[in-house]
């Protein structure tokens, strides 16, 4: 199977938190590289020669050279799903796949999460996609299954031929409820790699902006987009009223000097007609310059009042957010309070049901043979790291205790939960064995060894 890696091109971060995944507890916490290591080991102790890993040749009867692949030992295979898919469905598959074939499944990971972005809305018929934001999302739900494909007692791989490998793909359809498709031998076509299905890249963006403050901001921006304006409108009016004033001096000393050439050259008389006309320009000039100063002060107000409103608005804006804060710092000591009295009393009612419970087993445990031998079984299984389901005789007991405390499988399962928390009492189970213990007693307690007995099998299926 070919790997994407780290790309996170078709990846819905949103959906990241539906995946799941499982790590068989029987192989213990390692990486597939050491259990890969510890496969080559138990191969060589086994068979006394060593995991063939590369590919070689040898020559067949008719003598042509035969590439002969090598061992692979732990393989992966992908399971398409459907939304409502669980860990239980892929494990009950898994179980079937080592009773019958001898594979064990290392890890099994969901992802629910991969898919492409349609480029408008789905088909009429298409009832799997779904919209995020304003966009529709074609999911592609699939599942991971890492197999151990080695057989621990003999020290070799297993084979499984086409019909093998038929059969385990109607097991995974009927369990998992998926519509069977047609085999290639059917069809003649190869089946296509996953990265085929992804149709196109998709990038996912964030929005986190609360909308009254970004309002609130927007209104503070466009005040001082105002103020800037009315900035620029007053330093337009000094440029202007300045450039009058150096038309007035430039005017003033042509006066000056066109009275001086006047007197001598025309006298008095003509120079006082020329001086009026020049004063009455100067006026006019003056009058100009009177206007710029008052247009000038009415712009250096409306400044003020922008800047008063601008102050207003950031004061407001600045409260609405120490409200917010004071809100929410209040809300969250009140539900911590609270959580807290409700985990306290929660702690409380826990101790005294534990106690109570105590009590219980320990009367039970020294009154009640078969329940004493049904703990026993228990922790015995639990414990023992090479079992995977209870023998007969143990299911039989475990099953009696329901019968005689019990009415319904309801019942059932609670008495089935009460067992395994006497033997955990009692051993100190650790989690893996726990949930191991848990997963079968509650198989006797819903009825499934016994449909295997009725088939003529120890096995649960």
């Amino acid at each position: 199977m070919r790997n994407i890696g780290d790309s996170k091109i078709y990846i819905v971060p949103e959906l990241s938190a539906d995946n799941e995944q499982w790590i068989n507890p029987s192989f213990g916490n390692v990486a597939l590289q050491t259990h890969y290591d510890n496969i080559k080991r138990m191969v060589k102790e086994k068979t006394g020669r060593a995991m063939q890993e590369k590919e070689r040749e040898r020559k067949g009867k008719n003598g042509k050279i035969i590439k002969v692949a090598g061992c692979s030992p732990i393989r992966e295979g992908v399971l398409l799903i459907k939304a409502d898919t669980t860990l239980n469905d892929l494990r009950r598959f898994c179980d079937i796949c080592e009773q019958r074939w001898g594979i064990t499944p290392i890890q099994i990971f969901i992802h629910k999460d991969e898919g492409h972005w349609l480029p408008g809305e789905p088909d009429a018929g298409d009832k799997e996609s779904f919209k995020i934001g304003d966009r529709w999302f074609k999911p592609n739900y699939h599942a991971h299954i890492v197999f151990d494909w080695m057989n621990h007692d003999t020290g070799k791989s297993c084979k499984l031929n086409d019909n093998d490998m038929m059969e385990i793909q109607t097991s995974a359809s009927e369990i998992l409820e998926m519509e069977r498709g047609q085999s290639k031998a059917e069809t003649g076509k190869e089946h296509l790699e996953r990265n085929d299905f992804i149709l196109e890249k998709q990038k996912s963006e964030l929005r986190n902006l609360d909308a009254v403050m970004r309002y609130k901001e927007y209104q503070v921006k466009c005040a001082e987009q105002e103020v800037q304006e009315a900035e620029s409108i007053t330093q337009a009016l000094r440029d202007e009223a300045l450039q009058k004033e150096k038309q007035s001096e430039m005017l003033d000393k042509a006066i000056s000097d066109k009275r001086s050439k006047l007197n001598k050259e025309k006298g008095n008389q003509l120079l006082g007609a020329v001086a009026d006309w020049a004063t009455g320009k100067s006026k006019a000039l003056k009058g100009d310059i009177e206007d710029l100063k008052f247009d000038l002060a009415e712009a250096h107000e409306t400044i003020a009042e922008e800047r008063k409103r601008t102050q207003a608005e950031t004061a407001k804006l600045e409260a609405y957010k120490k409200t917010v804060a004071q809100q929410m710092e209040s809300a969250v000591r009140n539900a911590t309070l609270k959580k807290d009295d409700e985990i306290n009393n929660l702690k409380d009612r826990i101790s005294w049901r534990d106690k109570m419970l105590g009590m219980f087993t320990k009367i039970l445990m020294q009154s009640n043979g078969t329940f004493r031998k049904a703990v026993d079984s228990i922790i015995n299984f639990a414990k023992d790291t090479y079992r995977s389901i209870f023998s007969r005789e143990e299911a039989k007991t475990i099953k009696s205790v329901m019968e005689a405390f019990g009415k319904n499988k309801e019942d059932y399962r609670a008495i089935g939960t009460f067992l395994v928390f006497t033997a955990d009492k009692k051993e100190n189970l650790s989690n893996s064995e726990y949930r191991k213990a848990v997963r079968e007693v509650d198989d006797v307690a819903i009825g499934r060894y016994e449909q295997a007995q009725k088939r003529g099998n120890s096995l649960k299926l």
